[in-house]
């Protein structure tokens, strides 16, 4: 990832959380004829562990591809939006201006564990579950389906274990700016009726605050 130093995220906590937030991850390893490999999925990340923890479908060959290559990178994207030219005061003073995209990036790099064992690949469902229901106001947990539909269910997954070794973080929140640029871009995205922009105006903020 290209990473200028202006927009480098080094703290662990920071990391740890924009990867909490992420509601989807991009897992990607070498794949054959020079084109990666690339699965979308939930991960779970143990930060005491120091990995990330998910599953795919058995029918995925991916899984199998992880096996050889050894290694992946688990992709988390944050708040991202368009940032207008237009919401600087300094085009006013000499137009020397263009428009940009901000946004926050966390890259996991390490070695892939595959699970199959029948144990293992319970809990780490019950820990997936159990960490996304815990919003629900009647949280539902794998032990509410019955056991021999949940055993068959196991057999059509495989486990993946990410041992995190190389933790890479970009917030590239308009840093690069005058603080007056900043704030304008702030307040424009503040104003849009998109929650994503919001997002990326509160993440502004939040950045040049120094959190």
């Amino acid at each position: 990832m290209y990473n200028p130093a202006a927009f480098r995220e080094d703290r662990p906590e920071i990391l740890h959380g924009l990867i909490r937030q992420a509601r989807l991850a991009l897992l990607i390893s070498n794949g054959a004829g020079g084109v990666p490999d690339i699965t979308h999925l939930p991960l779970t990340l143990d930060e005491a562990g120091g990995m990330l923890i998910g599953h795919v479908a058995r029918a995925n060959p991916h899984w199998q591809a992880l096996r050889a290559a050894g290694r992946a990178i688990a992709v988390f994207r944050g708040a991202e939006a368009y940032v207008s030219p237009n919401w600087y005061p300094s085009k006013a003073e000499h137009h020397k201006v263009v428009p940009t995209w901000n946004y926050e990036a966390v890259h996991a790099e390490g070695p892939v564990e595959i699970i199959e064992d029948r144990d293992r690949l319970h809990a780490i469902v019950t820990q997936l579950t159990t960490e996304k229901e815990a919003s629900q106001p009647s949280p539902w947990a794998v032990a509410d389906a019955p056991e021999a539909f949940v055993a068959g269910q196991l057999k059509g997954i495989v486990g993946l274990v990410l041992r995190i070794e190389v933790l890479t973080g970009k917030r590239k929140m308009s840093q690069n700016r005058a603080p007056a640029d900043r704030d304008g871009a702030a307040a424009g995205l503040a104003g849009s009726a998109d929650p994503r922009d919001r997002a990326a105006a509160a993440a502004i903020r939040q950045v040049a605050g120094g959190d």
